[in-house]
């Protein structure tokens, strides 16, 4: 059976002129990859091939992000190109996310940190550890990756975290991390690195405000469970 291709349907229901005369918040998902791909297979448009692509994902952006190029080269008339293709759209996105949430520099309070960090680190699948940096108004004065773990842990220099602090005249520090295992139950070693970061700072004078966990949709805070307390 012979293949509808895009450029046989209805002018309106074509991706690409679509976006030209309608604008681009007009694209179904599907519309907007099947325009990544360019073409699908023999049996398929690019866009019917974008539909099975996200149907395997259950429609959910996040989920595609996180396939590797293997994963979507399964799929027939996805070839190694289109698949990062693929894959850089989402980074970009994801990147364009989480420089939106630099241009609010104050912090307030949790949800603060967690709309700032989660484009970051809430969907990697190894452990990250970041530390916020603030001044005495909660402005934030930088972000910095302490350190890049695997699946369950990550090692942190408690020494490297307060030297940048000092460096930038720091009174407070937010550390956080992300558990890819989508649990928010803080481990021993979450809690003593914790309460060793507490007592360092104590005698540089640098406060730890809070330290987060962080997965995907949801985060824990030390602070507003009382966990960091005098």
């Amino acid at each position: 059976m012979k293949k509808l291709t895009i450029k046989s349907w209805a002018l309106d229901d074509r991706p690409r002129e679509k976006l030209l005369s309608k604008g681009k918040s007009v694209l179904s998902d599907a519309e907007l990859i099947a325009i990544l791909i360019g073409s699908g297979n023999r049996e398929e448009s690019a866009v019917a091939l974008s539909k099975k692509i996200l149907q395997s994902v259950a429609n959910n952006l996040n989920q595609l992000a996180k396939l590797s190029v293997q994963e979507l080269m399964q799929f027939k008339g996805i070839g190694e190109a289109k698949a990062i293709s693929i894959i850089t759209a989402l980074e970009l996105g994801k990147r364009r996310q989480f420089e939106m949430g630099v241009t609010h520099p104050k912090i307030a309070s949790s949800n603060d940190v967690f709309k700032l960090m989660v484009p970051l680190i809430g969907d990697l699948q190894h452990e990250e550890f970041w530390v916020v940096y603030l001044n005495n108004a909660n402005k934030i004065l930088a972000k910095n990756q302490a350190s890049k773990g695997g699946l369950t842990a990550t090692i942190v220099d408690v020494r490297l975290l307060f030297k940048k602090a000092l460096e930038l005249a720091a009174t407070g520090v937010i550390v956080c991390h992300n558990h890819p295992s989508g649990k928010l139950v803080p481990s021993k070693a979450d809690i003593d690195l914790t309460k060793k970061i507490k007592e360092a700072g104590k005698t540089l004078d640098i406060k730890l405000l809070d330290h987060l966990i962080i997965t995907e949709k949801v985060y824990f805070s030390f602070a507003d469970e009382g966990m960091i307390s005098e």
